[in-house]
């Protein structure tokens, strides 16, 4: 019975910082667009792979030309 007594404090203290947890949360924005966080991660790596295309594209289009410089400069 006296195990009691020890346990409402502590059941009491988890609900306070579970509350104090929720509306930190609520303060700082976290509910205000519950879909985007959603779907983000499905187009994320789209954009990531686009990007690194569009680098390698670039990077190709540059040794290329670089490799034509110095083909035509060793004739």
């Amino acid at each position: 019975m006296s195990i009691i007594y020890v346990l409402i404090p502590i059941a009491m203290l988890f609900v306070l910082v579970a509350v104090g947890i929720f509306f930190w949360a609520v303060k700082s924005d976290q509910f205000d667009d519950l879909e985007k966080q959603s779907v983000s991660i499905l187009f994320e790596e789209d954009n990531h792979l686009q990007q690194n295309h569009a680098e390698n594209d670039t990077n190709d289009k540059t040794t290329a030309t670089n490799g034509l410089n110095a083909r035509e400069i060793n004739k």
